[in-house]
Formats: structure tokens, C-alpha cells, sequence
């Protein structure tokens, strides 16, 4: 995502993506609301937009299918709940937040994922719904290449949020639709919680979008919790050094993080990272290159 290869329609849908998943997000803490639902909020627009490869715009598997993650945590108790290779949720973000919520486990996967989906009375969504002119030319790009397993540029990443409310509590949410031309019922980092996904009161909130395989061997999100909540340190310094981690590892990508006292950010590797922020004070910021404040 360099400033020569977005197109400016490109650049500006993605900021006016982001500005809407702030304002759903924002509208529920400004009501007292929970950062539980806000995240899910919040996600749930990027999901419904496609500028993102998440939901609707999800990118296509190397088949010509299209399989979504996603994960949601709660700070305040450590409930979590994620799914993996979903077809049939038109938010993926909500059908995990139902399995945190209605049923005994933390992580369902494919056709027992999308069963469960229907069982607990989910917006359900065809498969035109999801797929995109956009995301078939580039699978159709990638395989014209052969230049490996998947889309190794990594252009097209995961979305997530990340919120404190009044009461001091966090939480995270992520989804995605993977990556081009993934093969073989592959999982990333996104509903693997510690790895994608994290959220404690103790430490902070975390979501991440990357090369999911170091993410996933780096616990990135459990890592850095884990050294704001056992190590004092920054949440800030903490991520990049643990972004640092993954860069000698060989990935790249980025994240989203904030603590229960309000401060938040983010740390990246790569030359853009889709993001946004909104405070109670009236500050937001929505950027995508590396370059901007």
C-alpha cells in the first residue's frame, strides 16, 4: 500500500471505511456503552465494506472460494471467542462473539462454524455477497505469476479494532478473509488467541494484521501483554519490539493496541497500515501511509 499503487479512489474509500468504523465505535462509548460492543461495531462496518479484505471483500482462496476469521476478547474477563473458514456469516465478527457468548468453546471451524451461525439466527449471506470483481482479478493475477504459495506481497490485510470505555475495561476484535490464493483449509494469526487476537485489563488490547505464520510462532498479541502486565512496560515500546521479533523472524504487518488508561497507538513494519483513532477529548486521526502524523 505505497502512495504509487493506491489509486485515489482507492485512498479515499479506505479513510472513509475507517472514519465510519470510528463513528460506530465512538457512538457506543459516548452512550456509556461497553468496549465489547464497540469493537464489535466498529468491525462490523470494515466487514460490510469492501475496501477491506474482511467480509464482504474478502479475498479468494487459490479454489475460487472464499473463507473468513475472526476473533473477539474481553479484558474484564478474558472471555474470548473465535471462527475459522466461515462461508455463510455476513459478520464473521459477531458469529465469534456468539460462540464466546452461547456456547461452551472458544475457537469453531468451517461447516460447524456456519451450522452454529444458523442456529443462533445470524444474518446469513451468499457467496456473491462477499466476493468482488477486485479480489477475482487478483487471484486471477497470482496465479498468472506462479510465483508461489500466496499472495507473498501481503498488500491486502486483516481489520481489527481495539476500545476503552468509561469503566476501564478493554477489548479487541478481528477479522479477515486470509490471504490470496491460500491453500489447504489455512489458518492464520487472526483467530488464534494470543496470536492475532488478545485483550487483558491488566495489560492491554491488541490486534494484529500480517504474515500471520510469524505472528502465530511470535504470540505477538499474548507477548506484548505480557510484558506491559509482568514487565512494566510501555504498551508502545512493548509492541515494537515485539514487532521487531517478528521482522528478524523473516514477517511483516503491524498492529492496533490500547491500555485501560486511554493511551493507545500503533506499530507497523510495513511502508502503510490502514488505521484510525477517536478519543473522548474530540481527537481523531485516520491514516494509511507511513508518513503521516
Amino acid at each position: 500500500m505505497r502512495r504509487d499503487r493506491l489509486t485515489a479512489a482507492e485512498d479515499q474509500g479506505a479513510r472513509a471505511g475507517l472514519a465510519a468504523a470510528l463513528d460506530a465505535g465512538e457512538a457506543i462509548l459516548a452512550a456509556d456503552g461497553s468496549a465489547l460492543d464497540a469493537v464489535e461495531a466498529a468491525v462490523r462496518v470494515l466487514e460490510d465494506d469492501p475496501h477491506f479484505n474482511a467480509g464482504r471483500g474478502s479475498v479468494f482462496t487459490f479454489e475460487g472460494t472464499i473463507e473468513m476469521d475472526a476473533a473477539i476478547m474481553d479484558g474484564a474477563t478474558r472471555d474470548a471467542g473465535a471462527v475459522t473458514s466461515v462461508t455463510t456469516a455476513r459478520n464473521p465478527v459477531s458469529l465469534a462473539r456468539a460462540v464466546m457468548e452461547k456456547s461452551p468453546h472458544v475457537i469453531l471451524s468451517r461447516g460447524g462454524a456456519d451450522r452454529f451461525s444458523l442456529e443462533q439466527g445470524l444474518e446469513q449471506a451468499t457467496p456473491d455477497w462477499f466476493a468482488t470483481p477486485e479480489r477475482r482479478r487478483q487471484l486471477d493475477e497470482l496465479k498468472a505469476r506462479e510465483s508461489g504459495w500466496y499472495d507473498v506481497d501481503m498488500k491486502y490485510g486483516t481489520v481489527g479494532a481495539v476500545a476503552v470505555d468509561r469503566a476501564g475495561h478493554v477489548a479487541t476484535a478481528t477479522s479477515t478473509g486470509g490471504l490470496t490464493g491460500k491453500r489447504w483449509g489455512r489458518i492464520g494469526d487472526t483467530p488464534v488467541i494470543g496470536a492475532g487476537t488478545y485483550a487483558d485489563d491488566r495489560a492491554c488490547a491488541i490486534s494484529c494484521t500480517g504474515a500471520g505464520e510469524f505472528f502465530i510462532r511470535a504470540a505477538v498479541a499474548h507477548e506484548i501483554c505480557a510484558r506491559v502486565r509482568i514487565g512494566n512496560e510501555d504498551p508502545q515500546a512493548a509492541s515494537a519490539a515485539v514487532m521487531a521479533e517478528v521482522k528478524a523472524l523473516g514477517g511483516v504487518g503491524g498492529l492496533i493496541h490500547v491500555a485501560p488508561d486511554g493511551s493507545g497507538g500503533w506499530s507497523f513494519t510495513t511502508p502503510a497500515l490502514y488505521r484510525g483513532r477517536s478519543s473522548s477529548d474530540g481527537a481523531r486521526i485516520v491514516a494509511i501511509y507511513g508518513d503521516e502524523a
